[in-house]
């Protein structure tokens, strides 16, 4: 998984009924854009992730899945 500033990030729940997770990513602290990330969710939370594979980077240019990132398939 890579990711830029900039750039979203999703999290998808785990279980039934929770809702999904979404932010910008704020600062890339990891070597060529990989994890961990430093994150402001929607809800003004913000912490340092090292996302899963319930998580998604969506690019900020475009809206797409960034490359390295599991697919919505």
């Amino acid at each position: 998984m890579r990711a830029s500033v900039g750039d979203r990030l999703h999290v998808h729940a785990a279980h039934v009924g929770e809702a999904d997770r979404t932010g910008e990513i704020i600062e890339v602290k990891g070597d060529s854009g990989t994890p961990p990330y430093l994150v402001r969710f929607d809800d003004g939370h913000q912490g340092l992730v090292f996302p899963g594979p319930d998580a998604v980077v969506e690019c900020a240019a475009g809206g797409d899945t960034a490359p390295d990132s599991p697919s919505d398939g």
